[in-house]
């Protein structure tokens, strides 16, 4: 049994993998950059960066250096300017060439970002609790609901631990893995798990720059973060989560 869950972190399923006939190779329209907006939904603006106040100028050498893992918050608000950072810092659009190819602040295989960003929102000023998705095309949330007990069901989510809703506010990042199939079929797996690290290490040093901290959180009970922010949890599903508050 080890071995074969070790398969999981080597790179020889390509030995197995006919590329020619991937949906890409075959003419299948590629995924689009970002789930869809439903009708009528309540879509709430950030900031640019020409307005960020509160980001601080800090070295990557600095913020590499001070990076930790930090599980105690202080019981402070996240400014939306600081909010808007962070989201840009993990998953922002820097470019989009072409329908299938959008450049972000983190590297993906083949470009194929296969996340989207969830929130739960406990303390940042302008909005209120409750959950949110990123739309990294608009540079906005979209408001999903204001569930009560919101702190409760994100620890429960994240296996009990009380820490993950006690930030100013959880980061969720799910996988639609038919973004990266498309293109690399069954040799997906890997490069998904790798690009999710991509994301959560932005994370970690965009909260030096604004005098807070995260926590990765890859042990969580999937039903359940997957019911919290309301996904299927097949064709998206969660895959990490980091809280983020005051230090």
């Amino acid at each position: 049994m080890k071995e074969e869950l070790r398969f999981f972190l080597k790179d020889t399923v390509r030995r197995s993998i006919d590329f020619a006939q991937t949906e890409q190779s075959l003419g299948y329209p590629p995924p689009p950059l970002e789930k869809p907006i439903p009708e009528g939904a309540v879509i709430l603006p950030l900031s640019l960066s020409e307005t960020w106040s509160g980001v601080n100028a800090l070295s990557v050498a600095d913020a590499i250096a001070r990076r930790r893992s930090r599980r105690r918050f202080r019981a402070a608000s996240l400014a939306m300017e600081e909010l808007s950072f962070l989201l840009w810092a993990t998953q922002g659009m820097r470019e989009i060439r072409e329908e299938s190819r959008g450049y972000r602040t983190v590297p993906s295989a083949g470009c194929r970002h296969p996340f989207e960003t969830y929130l739960a929102v406990f303390r940042v000023e302008g909005l209120k609790e409750g959950l949110y998705r990123y739309l990294p095309l608009e540079h906005a949330l979209l408001e999903l609901g204001h569930p009560l007990r919101l702190e409760h069901l994100t620890a429960q989510a994240a296996l009990g631990q009380r820490f993950a809703g006690r930030g100013a506010v959880t980061f969720i990042w799910t996988a639609l893995p038919g973004r990266t199939e498309w293109r690399y079929a069954e040799a997906s797996v890997k490069v998904i798990a790798l690009d999710a690290g991509h994301v959560c290490q932005n994370l970690y040093l965009a909260c030096e720059a604004i005098d807070a901290g995260t926590c990765a959180i890859a042990a969580y009970d999937q039903a359940r973060a997957d019911a919290l922010v309301g996904v299927d949890g097949d064709d998206e599903f969660v895959i990490y989560m980091a809280p983020v508050g005051k230090v």
